[in-house]
């Protein structure tokens, strides 16, 4: 009778598709080897460099409104978060809602639906500053790169503020090599056309881009040009005391210096796309393209995203002469002197799934990336979920 109990105990404990449905932690990293959505598989890792995780991520797979008929499809956001955690966090916990609240509105996914799910966030995160500016004024410097991708009846739809990246690995049917795509368009002030950018756009300010310690920078502040939140650099309420001297400008903000107007790009996924991998800025300084798309097409799709995690934190290491073993000593916090908090989503592509129209069939997944465990002293949460 015990053990009979026994069993069936280790059968209710047991994931349905045999994998672990939660992911596991090592030390800073946390990894999802493998799992399925409606269009193919996926693999999802991070590692964490901030004394706070400052990247946050997520999957989510099957309704896309609020509605039984759909649409349905898959949902993955990359949300790189700088001066702290908490948009990157609002982001993670509103905007999936918002987008699926506003397709219900409208019956579909469409570029001005993702551009209104953007932009609802936005105010949304907009109002916590306003509400806690006497209590928390630092809020309004806290801002995160956004990045989603979005499928839905064989479309993809890629939209982005900030600098996290998302690249397609596509077979080319002549030589059957598997080359890297950039899907995304980064908002970064290192690039040379978002200062020209940024120069038409603000053309009475020639301090509108500063380079700073060999690093372009918009009002020698920030090197990103669209974010959500920064709202000390979109309204000039927020610019003023109490907020720290060192983000306030002298000149007072007569319109916004950043945006959080996302680029966005439609695709038909074609027979030969095999994946795409979003990932945070983080994996894109010590990987190029190409390399990463190389080490997810020459191994098993199990484990894609820890793999190209590690690949980066080997060239992070091999940068300051050392070895990886010793860095994976180092604690978060000085870990963030070495390489930057880092998200990889792998988003694998059956062309037999994505040329079914998406319908109530398939796995349903709703799971969050970066299952670090900090006390509850050391973060600082807002109320604000959904």
């Amino acid at each position: 009778m015990l053990s009979r109990l026994i069993n069936f105990l280790k059968a209710c404990w047991r994931p349905s598709d045999g994998l672990d449905t939660a992911g596991r932690q090592e030390g800073l990293l946390w990894f999802k080897d493998t799992g399925h959505h409606l269009n193919g598989d996926y693999s999802m890792a991070v590692v964490q460099a901030n004394m706070l995780l400052e990247d946050q991520s997520q999957i989510e797979s099957g309704p896309l409104s609020f509605h039984d008929s759909g649409p349905y499809g898959t949902f993955v956001g990359v949300y790189d978060g700088h001066g702290g955690p908490e948009t990157s966090r609002y982001v993670n916990d509103n905007l999936f809602h918002n987008l699926k609240r506003i397709t219900s509105e409208h019956n579909s996914i469409s570029v001005d639906v993702i551009r209104k799910a953007f932009q609802s966030t936005e105010e949304g995160f907009l109002s916590i500053v306003a509400k806690q500016w006497a209590v928390k004024p630092q809020l309004a410097s806290v801002g995160t790169c956004c990045l989603i991708g979005v499928i839905c009846n064989g479309t993809l739809f890629i939209a982005n503020v900030g600098d996290s990246r998302a690249v397609l690995g596509r077979t080319v049917k002549a030589t059957g090599e598997v080359i890297a795509i950039q899907l995304s368009v980064e908002h970064n002030a290192s690039i040379e056309s978002i200062r020209q950018e940024l120069h038409t756009l603000h053309p009475d300010d020639p301090q509108i881009v500063v380079l700073k310690h060999n690093v372009w920078r918009v009002k020698g502040l920030i090197q990103i040009s669209r974010s959500i939140g920064d709202v000390y650099l979109k309204k000039a309420e927020f610019n003023r005391e109490p907020l720290y001297a060192k983000f306030r400008l002298r000149d007072p903000i007569k319109k916004p210096i950043l945006s959080s107007d996302p680029s966005i790009s439609v695709h038909e996924i074609q027979p030969f796309d095999q994946f795409l991998i979003f990932a945070s800025d983080g994996l894109w300084e010590q990987l190029t393209n190409q390399e990463a798309v190389d080490i997810v097409q020459k191994h098993p799709h199990n484990g894609s995203a820890k793999r190209l995690l590690k690949a980066a934190l080997h060239e992070a290491a091999k940068k300051r002469e050392m070895r990886y073993s010793d860095l994976k000593k180092i604690d978060r916090g000085v870990r963030r002197h070495f390489h930057d908090d880092i998200t990889v989503v792998v988003l694998f592509l059956d062309s037999n799934l994505v040329s079914k129209a998406s319908s109530k069939g398939g796995p349903t997944v709703s799971l969050r990336g970066g299952g670090i465990n900090l006390s509850a002293k050391s973060l600082t949460p807002l109320s604000t979920t959904s």
